[in-house]
């Protein structure tokens, strides 16, 4: 027994980290100290030890002493295991956290006792100091969330709780932050809710992170629009969480939404008579264009109530007998019930009194621009009863499409396309001749004759299905490559139904909008090193900078030209690898000067476009301007000899060839 009480007194001493026991009954004091509290506090036993007075009080933080004695008297009055976390200053003067953990007892006397056991968590303090330092002066929301089908936010900070503009809970209202906290889809609008699902499944099954922007929907219903980071990690427990960063961009994405929208408007003015913007949000209409005559010029851009303002508009303009259909289609238009009809813009026709006082047909148009506005659109058209007119008024729309497109340079085309499918371009830059997969002289012909839809795009990357998407639409929008400029941009294109009967032509309006899409290429160095990567997959890098091919089959050429080691190719041999199971025909040859005209538009596009070399169609690899593995590795080089390690142009299949040759001579 006395061996068994002497060993308790070692491992209180020494293995249970800062025992001690207090006497809670006044005065609270304490009546045992364990060698490894002293060690910790740097002090003797005695220095702790005195029946009048709580010596060990005095060594708690002054900041921190109201807190120690309300721990204290909360075991006391409750008689339960409590913990808290507080500073002690040690003899030499250092300050470190410890974590306290009392349980009460009583002796045979009924003396209340508690037996403590500290903790020194000064690293982890000093560590969340940092973290919180972080958090206060990096402008960034942070959240932490589980990775189940209905994530729960396990951890947010204060910057996110801004960004979505949590109100304070007050007593008796529903607080809207523990909602939130239990479902994040909460924060995300409807519109955007499938995406962001398909994001968080695509982290977690390739466990690598992705960036992107999004909307969020704020608690008071307002949208920010933000720049983040989602990545999944294994959090504390050992379990999987995503966490995420992000930065709110709100305001400029607001100023590159407003000046895009300002082209767009620019673009739509030569079309239509009249533009209203409805903002469903802020429930307003305003006119945002109109002639200088026109009765709403005394309006424009003043924002009205949406009610006051249709009543406005059809006491002031619509004929009486068709109020009744102009109203309905505004008030089921504002309640989304025309949304998704047929998947084209929803448009009315009727009759209006014009600036002169003359009764003219109307036609009006609602263009989506996003979840929350849409402009209405309107102008004068003839009625169809007079073909001589009608023909008139198609020219003199044709000559406005012409007049646009010529404004600008940067990409921009113009096309009629019938109610069978068939499209004749009206104009179009070199750049958008590009982004079909014509060349200029091959795009001429088409300028003068109809060729069926789905002919027409066949070369482009963007599929048939979206271009449909846009004629049922009405408005779409696309990249394109502007060579010029060295960035990716975008294509807005509108269409614009000539008449409500499909026997007639519609019209798509092209137009580019401010803004790329990825980095400037002019700012890579003007001394390139081009390094080609054979072994493996198949790779090539301007410096440290890997060339981004986005036509799969120009990047197929340039890694067949390296395979041929600086050999010439033929178009006729390039065919019958790139498309292994078609012949060379006048299709695919067709197809191949495409490739090829977009695998030198790419270099170009880098500033290598001196590594291949032409002649007469023929084409080849300039070996001594790059840098490639297998060159290396076949210069015998005994520095290169260990390149190769059993793989050469994985993505390819006629890459095989090579490659057993390669075994070979390993053998």
């Amino acid at each position: 027994m006395n061996n068994a009480l002497n060993n308790m007194e070692k491992i209180l001493d020494h293995q249970i980290c800062g025992f001690h026991q207090y006497i809670l009954t006044s005065p609270v004091h304490l009546n045992y100290v364990s060698c490894n509290l002293c060690a910790m506090l740097g002090i003797q036993q005695n220095e702790l030890l005195d029946d009048r007075t709580d010596l060990y009080a005095k060594m708690v933080h002054p900041a921190d002493l109201e807190k120690y004695l309300d721990f204290i008297q909360n075991i006391i009055l409750k008689e339960q295991t409590f913990t808290g976390e507080y500073r002690l200053i040690k003899k030499d003067g250092t300050v470190i956290w410890v974590r306290d953990t009392v349980t009460p007892g009583r002796l045979d006397d009924g003396t209340l006792i508690g037996h403590s056991v500290l903790t020194d968590i000064t690293d982890i303090k000093n560590r969340n100091t940092d973290l919180v330092f972080l958090n206060e002066t990096v402008p960034c929301g942070i959240l932490r969330y589980t990775c189940e089908k209905q994530p729960r936010i396990t951890y947010i900070n204060s910057k996110m709780l801004e960004i979505l503009r949590f109100p304070e809970a007050k007593e008796g209202e529903i607080d809207y932050l523990e909602m939130y906290k239990s479902n994040i889809f909460l924060m995300i609008p409807m519109e955007e809710r499938r995406r962001f699902s398909k994001y968080l499944n695509r982290v977690f099954s390739a466990d690598a992170p992705i960036a992107g922007d999004m909307t969020l929907l704020c608690c008071d219903g307002y949208r920010a629009h933000v720049f983040g980071w989602v990545t999944k990690c294994v959090n504390e427990h050992g379990e999987a969480e995503f966490q995420s960063v992000c930065m709110d961009i709100t305001e400029r994405y607001q100023a590159r939404k407003a000046n895009e929208s300002k082209r767009y408007l620019r673009a739509l003015t030569d079309v239509y008579d009249k533009i209203f913007e409805f903002n469903f949000d802020a429930g307003t209409v305003k006119c945002l264009y109109c002639e200088e005559t026109s009765y709403f010029k005394r309006f424009e851009n003043i924002a009205m109530q949406i009610e006051d303002a249709l009543e406005k508009w059809l006491i002031a303009s619509v004929n009486i007998e068709q109020q009744d259909i102009v109203r309905h289609f505004f008030r089921d238009y504002c309640q989304k019930r025309l949304d998704g009809i047929d998947g084209r813009p929803p448009q009315v026709i009727y009759k209006a009194r014009s600036t002169n006082n003359s009764i003219r047909q109307y036609t009006g148009i609602f263009i989506k621009v996003d979840e929350s506005v849409s402009l209405y659109c309107c102008r004068e058209t003839k009625e169809t009863g007079n073909s001589a007119a009608l023909k008139e008024e198609n020219n003199q729309l044709k000559e406005k499409m012409r007049n646009l497109v010529t404004k600008f340079s940067d990409g921009i085309a113009a096309f009629e396309v019938t109610a069978k499918g068939l499209v004749k371009p009206l104009y179009a830059t070199e750049n958008v001749c590009e982004f079909f997969g014509y060349t200029e002289e091959e795009w001429l012909p088409l300028m003068e004759c109809f060729t069926p839809l789905e002919s027409f795009v066949a070369y482009s990357e963007v599929p048939y299905e979206k271009y449909m998407e846009l004629l049922r639409a009405g408005e779409a929008e696309f990249a394109y490559f502007d060579y010029q400029s060295e960035k990716e941009c975008k294509i807005k294109a509108i269409c614009s139904e000539k008449e409500p009967n499909t026997n007639f032509s519609r019209y798509v309006m092209l137009y580019s909008v401010d803004g790329g899409l990825e980095p400037d290429r002019s700012t890579l160095a003007e001394k390139r090193t081009v390094s080609i990567r054979t072994f493996g997959y198949f790779d090539v890098f301007v410096g440290d900078t890997p060339i981004a091919f986005r036509n799969k089959k120009s990047k197929e050429l340039f890694a067949l030209l390296v395979d041929r080691k600086g050999g010439y190719v033929t178009s006729e041999e390039a065919v019958s690898f790139l498309w292994e199971d078609e012949p060379a025909n006048t299709l695919t040859l067709s197809r191949y000067r495409k490739v090829a005209l977009r695998l030198k538009s790419t270099l170009e596009e880098y500033g290598i476009s001196g590594i291949v070399e032409a002649v007469d169609g023929k084409r080849r690899i300039v070996m001594d301007k790059v840098e490639c593995d297998l060159y290396n590795y076949l210069s015998g080089k005994e520095e290169y000899s260990q390149l190769f390690k059993g793989s050469y142009l994985t993505n390819y299949s006629w890459g095989e060839t090579t490659l057993g040759e390669l075994m070979n001579d390993e053998r």
